[in-house]
């Protein structure tokens, strides 16, 4: 499973989230802080190895989970590239707004 389609589902991203502010947490930790099951929070920790996103080490009875940094820099990367051609793409309609309010002739693509 890619990185985009594990962090579509909100109890995944619940996830990270914790792990974000909290460093790593043993999975039994994980469980009590939702109201669904075991299995159903089990199931989002799998998708979320399985995507890289997630990190585990067992420490005797416990699985300790902790974020990958790498699959979340890529991430980062990429939308840091969309957003800025998204800037690029405001920027120009911004100019070609002051241009009308200014009333000065406008090219369609400068």
């Amino acid at each position: 499973m890619d990185a985009f389609t594990a962090i579509a589902e909100p109890t995944r991203r619940n996830i990270l989230e914790m792990l974000s502010a909290n460093g790593n947490l043993a999975a039994t930790d994980i469980y009590k802080k939702f109201s669904s099951s075991p299995p159903a929070i089990s199931q989002h920790l799998k998708v979320l190895r399985e995507a890289k996103l997630v990190r585990v080490e067992k420490r005797a009875q416990q699985r300790i989970y902790y974020i990958n940094p790498e699959p979340m820099k890529k991430l980062e990367k990429w939308i840091k590239q969309f957003a800025a051609a998204k800037e690029k793409d405001y920027t120009r309609l911004d100019s070609l707004l002051e241009k009308m309010k200014a009333n000065e002739p406008m090219l369609p693509f400068e």
